[in-house]
């Protein structure tokens, strides 16, 4: 195992190039067993998550070569495998397998999911979903097992918005007989990518980004190629350091309209923000006005940003309110940014952050997001070197990530525990 040191202090200066969506690469792999053809995903991000689907994939059946950032997935030879542990247990997006291969052969039996364990997050709507198209849904020993003989159409309320449901019922839904409407879906850029492809790869999918998508089923879907949406999850978290650091940082390859709930709230605190066109230029200051956050459903303040920006906000004078309407109990990296000195308690939804500077300390990411803001609050540290441990969750979102903080001036570098 390894740990990240971070020596801080050091503005951040220069230009970070984004990766791939995370989010978006682990639906659009099991996505592509949907088509009958070769499937090549452009600018796919080197995460852990996505070796491990990768792996995934070619247990199925299916002939994978990742070079670079392009996956060619060929899965005409793609068989129906029960899948109830193994590799299934370590990522939470393994759950899309199952609308995917109910589409692609009308069954699928894949383990509960794995993952980030910071809030336990069920899978009823998917499963409303499933049963609303034919499918008969049971738990068998831990895993869920569906199967359908003919999908149909149907309209489908979900009780919450959820991005992996939406998802979920699209893959099954591309493949059913007859229309689908969801209601109350999730608006997430990535449910636009993964439909995207889709429609690339034959489905007929119509309003995707919007609270209403409808679906033609088809009965066959071809391959296509792919370019991934820029990582929008990435891209705040390098916004967040720079302003943390105040430092001069152009953030490229990004779509700043995802941006927008983020730009914002760093416009609110006195953050210089410059927007082109497919980049963003982050210029801190030398002191910064507290600020409330609410992290909501797309297009509000991602839930997934809300850990580094508590880092950010230990930065602002005064006292800030972080709430997270997403996840009611996200705040693993609390306890771990007290240890640093950090003046924050977490009321119910909501952390209380007053202002003040942080102290090199060794601290553990309990989760992805939590990793992403141990390593900003240590690289806001002017004395000291800050060791963060469970670095195995950062791999999971963020590719290079110490290769990029070299190049914009961090000291930054991995040992072993």
């Amino acid at each position: 195992m390894e740990k990240l040191m971070i020596r801080g202090g050091r503005p951040l200066r220069g230009t970070v190039q984004i990766s791939g969506a995370k989010n978006s690469a682990v639906a659009l792999l099991p996505a592509s067993l949907l088509a009958e053809s070769e499937v090549v995903l452009d600018n796919l991000p080197r995460l852990s998550d996505v070796a491990v689907y990768s792996e995934i994939l070619q247990e199925l059946g299916g002939k994978v070569t990742w070079d670079g950032g392009v996956m060619k997935i060929d899965p005409s030879s793609l068989q129906s495998k029960p899948m109830p542990n193994g590799r299934v247990n370590l990522l939470r997006a393994s759950y899309y397998l199952m609308g995917a291969l109910l589409g692609r052969f009308g069954e699928a039996t894949i383990g509960l999911p794995g993952g980030c364990n910071f809030e336990p997050r069920p899978i009823d709507q998917h499963i409303k979903g499933f049963e609303a198209l034919g499918a008969t849904v049971t738990n068998d020993h831990g895993s869920i097992k569906i199967s359908a003989k003919q999908l149909r159409g149907a309209k489908i309320y979900l009780d919450v918005v959820s991005v992996g449901a939406t998802i979920n019922i699209m893959l099954a839904a591309s493949k059913a007989k007859g229309s689908t409407i969801i209601e109350n879906a999730a608006k997430e850029p990535e449910i636009i990518d993964v439909a995207t492809l889709l429609n690339s790869m034959g489905a007929k999918i119509k309003g995707a980004g919007t609270e209403t998508i409808r679906i033609e089923g088809v009965d066959s879907l071809h391959g296509c190629r792919h370019s991934i949406i820029p990582d929008r999850i990435q891209a705040g978290t390098y916004m967040i350091a720079a302003a943390a650091t105040r430092g001069d940082v152009l953030i490229d390859n990004v779509i700043p309209k995802h941006m927008e709930a983020m730009t914002a709230k760093l416009l609110e605190m006195g953050v210089q923000v410059y927007e082109l066109d497919e980049a963003i230029r982050i210029v801190g200051g030398p002191s910064y006005e507290a600020v409330d956050v609410k992290a909501l459903v797309y297009p509000g303040f991602a839930t997934d940003l809300q850990s580094p920006m508590t880092s950010l906000l230990t930065q602002a004078n005064g006292v800030s309110v972080l709430s997270d309407y997403v996840y009611s109990n996200r705040f693993k990296h609390v306890p771990e940014l007290v240890r640093m000195g950090a003046n924050i308690k977490v009321e119910g939804r909501s952390a209380i952050i007053e202002g003040g500077p942080l102290n090199a300390a060794k601290v553990r990411a309990a989760d992805l997001r939590a990793g992403a803001a141990l390593t900003v609050a240590g690289l806001t540290v002017a004395d000291g070197v800050t060791e963060v441990t469970g670095v195995e969750y950062i791999d999971r979102g963020y590719d290079f990530l110490v290769d990029n903080l070299r190049k914009l001036g961090a000291d930054v570098w991995r040992e072993n525990e």
